[in-house]
């Protein structure tokens, strides 16, 4: 067996409050394989947003292991997180998060050009294509529909290749047509490139799409359940 690309072990965090010290995270401890698909649902305030920023290093943990493609999150400093993410992680965010004065196509290349990538248009172009947004290159942000916007901000999560593919609430801005869409393309990229998912949802149906479904609760995992492609790998041995 391969070892996990992501390792946490008694992972906390506590956050300053007027009212005194808040524990978001209160020693969680979780292994993800290579290539997996995990779904982490929860009521609000159980730690799901926390610990993808954690996972990202975009969040200091107060205590605990963090491992993430074999590398010491603790260890790094804020130049080196940075680095890691534009090499290892990509993220898809409930708000899209898209520079409004670029168009879709320069959403898609600028980090991939600011990495030094010399073919960073060519593969934005690519990548767009791959979303079914090969029309729409040159559209701005507020030419768009949510649900194309959101397209193009998950080609731009998956266009530098990202061992990791991490997705907060990725339908919590759409209709249900348009998110089941979303939901479809994002399964389909992962399944295709064996990228590892991490998805954040409300919605324990769509968790339920994943491998393993992790259900938190007051910063601690409450449970895992195997998700229907679990399921469905052992019907088909």
């Amino acid at each position: 067996m391969s070892d996990p690309i992501i390792r946490l072990k008694d992972l906390k965090l506590t956050l300053p409050s007027d009212a005194g010290e808040v524990n978001i995270l209160r020693g969680l401890s979780l292994d993800v394989a290579p290539g997996e698909a995990v779904g982490l649902v929860g009521p609000s305030g159980s730690g799901k947003s926390t610990l993808l920023m954690v996972l990202a290093g975009l969040e200091k943990p107060t205590s605990g292991t963090v491992q993430v493609v074999g590398q010491d999150m603790a260890a790094m400093n804020e130049d080196a997180l940075a680095l890691f993410r534009r090499d290892h992680v990509g993220i898809v965010f409930q708000s899209f998060h898209l520079i409004p004065t670029m168009t879709a196509l320069e959403n898609v290349a600028v980090p991939m050009e600011l990495a030094g990538r010399a073919d960073a248009f060519e593969r934005a172009e690519e990548e767009l294509a791959q979303v079914g947004l090969a029309h729409r290159l040159t559209h701005y942000p507020g030419q768009l529909s949510g649900g194309e916007q959101q397209r193009v901000a998950l080609a731009r999560a998956v266009a530098g290749d990202p061992k990791i593919l991490m997705a907060d609430e990725p339908t919590g801005n759409l209709d249900g047509t348009t998110g089941d869409q979303i939901i479809e393309l994002m399964f389909d990229l992962h399944d295709k490139r064996g990228t590892t998912l991490i998805l954040i949802t409300h919605d324990t149906e769509l968790a339920e799409a994943c491998d393993r479904v992790v259900h938190l609760k007051d910063g601690l995992i409450d449970r895992i359940e195997p998700g229907r492609r679990a399921a469905q790998r052992a019907a088909a041995q």
